[in-house]
């Protein structure tokens, strides 16, 4: 997906800062550095559209940006597992996906991205298990595959296949 039309929306720490929906959105959640920055760039063809940084805990709220004049949303969720940040400031976050994902409407989808050379961890399944839970269609991407010779590549997907089978909704946008 190469939008011809991508540009960062909004920015929000608090849910009263959160924009109203312009249309669907997808929301990209994952460990700290795990790549959604990265993926963002990718499917928009804007290189520098979303920030990514080398230091983990950079996206400190929820990033919106808008595809195609608001026909689509992706929104960048703050990572989770390891950052530079206190305690505190993690725990706001939490309470802001949380908010975030159990009340907007607009909300059709959550792509859960999974470092490939780590696999999913106990983060991911408890957050594939909420996500099911609270009835919210989701996804597994599979990032820093690059890192990876092709042959070992394939050889990690075949192994980590059946951790995601079952463990998914159809996101439908």
């Amino acid at each position: 997906m190469k939008a011809a039309r991508a540009e960062f929306r909004a920015a929000a720490v608090r849910p009263s800062e959160i924009p109203a929906a312009s249309g669907p959105e997808i929301a990209l959640v994952g460990r700290s550095n795990v790549g959604k920055s990265s993926l963002i760039n990718g499917l928009t063809g804007r290189r520098g559209l979303a920030r990514t940084s080398r230091t983990p805990g950079c996206t400190r709220g929820l990033l919106f940006y808008e595809i195609e004049g608001g026909r689509l949303t992706l929104v960048d969720l703050p990572g989770y597992g390891w950052a530079q940040r206190s305690k505190q400031e993690r725990a706001g976050w939490k309470a802001l996906v949380e908010y975030y994902v159990e009340n907007r409407r607009a909300l059709a989808g959550v792509l859960v991205l999974i470092d490939v050379r780590r696999g999913p961890q106990d983060e991911e399944r408890m957050l594939a298990e909420y996500l099911a839970s609270a009835g919210i269609a989701f996804g597994w991407i599979l990032t820093k595959c690059d890192k990876l010779s092709r042959a070992r590549l394939a050889a990690r997907v075949r192994e980590l296949t059946p951790a995601f089978e079952g463990a998914h909704k159809r996101i439908n946008a």
